[in-house]
């Protein structure tokens, strides 16, 4: 029992690290800051963090700061000038060399091909998609609610990561999920409304912490396969929406959700796998 207490008061620990590092994205990374909050020993924190979360604290920092990117890129009108200096580089070499590592493409590229036309981008193989009806078994899920524009929503995946790291629950059989409640991907949720962050579980485990279990009925889907960043997912949206219209299924009552089918802290973008579920009358 003593230890799994440890591992929850871990858990609450690093929950409040992962609340700082994303809430102060555009502060320069203080371990010592990080070390306090976590109460740790600065001596000790940097080992306990990566052993928890799989990466260093300036990893989850250089991560969160390029996905921004990406969305800023992909989204916004900001100069390229703006969008490097905001994700903390100081030169456009150093920036262009960080963005290609870690989207396949530098910063120009990338937002270039984000302003060419649906049809153009799948036919020059931008991304690979595929879309199939089929029948999904239930998920069951320990999820916290996110409230802000989709654009955030790795900020409350790194959060949720916080209180499953020490609890070992971050391997290769554990998906990250995200529920929305009215299939709204680019915005914020309708008032009221919350999208769910969570990761697929076993039957032994209990929420905490304000982690909630959650199951997710199966059965008949249709399931676009995106594979790229991120922020490239709105256009596999509309596909799967197009797909939609000339299909002759029916959307069920129910909300939309993603699955990622692999861990965006240890895989480059351009290789990113994430169906969206859609659940089919």
């Amino acid at each position: 029992m003593q230890r799994a207490d440890t591992s929850l008061d871990y858990g609450r620990r690093l929950q409040r690290v992962a609340d700082h590092i994303a809430a102060n994205l555009d502060a320069p990374l203080d371990l010592a800051r990080l070390a306090q909050i976590a109460c740790y020993s600065p001596h000790h924190f940097h080992r306990v963090y990566r052993a928890a979360m799989g990466e260093t604290a300036a990893e989850t920092l250089t991560r969160l700061r390029l996905a921004r990117a990406a969305t800023d890129l992909a989204r916004t009108a900001f100069p390229v000038a703006d969008v490097r200096r905001r994700a903390g580089y100081g030169s456009d070499a150093a920036f262009s060399r960080a963005f290609s590592a870690a989207s396949g493409q530098p910063p120009d590229a990338f937002r270039k091909s984000h302003r060419l036309n649906l049809a153009a981008r799948m036919s020059q193989g931008a991304h690979i998609m595929t879309i199939e009806v089929r029948d999904l078994p239930p998920l069951r899920i320990a999820a916290i609610e996110h409230a802000g524009p989709y654009a955030e929503i790795g900020r409350s995946f790194q959060r949720l990561a916080a209180w499953a790291g020490p609890r070992g629950m971050l391997g290769s059989t554990s998906y990250g999920v995200a529920v929305y409640p009215e299939g709204d991907h680019c915005n914020a949720p309708p008032p009221g409304r919350h999208v769910l962050v969570g990761l697929t579980v076993g039957p032994a485990i209990a929420g905490s912490d304000g982690v909630a279990i959650h199951d997710i009925p199966g059965g008949k889907h249709a399931v676009a396969l995106h594979k790229g960043p991120y922020a490239e997912l709105p256009r596999t949206y509309d596909a799967l929406f197009a797909w939609l219209t000339a299909s002759g299924e029916e959307p069920a009552d129910a909300p939309l959700f993603e699955v990622n089918l692999n861990n965006p802290s240890n895989t480059p973008p351009a290789e990113l796998l994430t169906e969206i579920c859609l659940p089919l009358k």
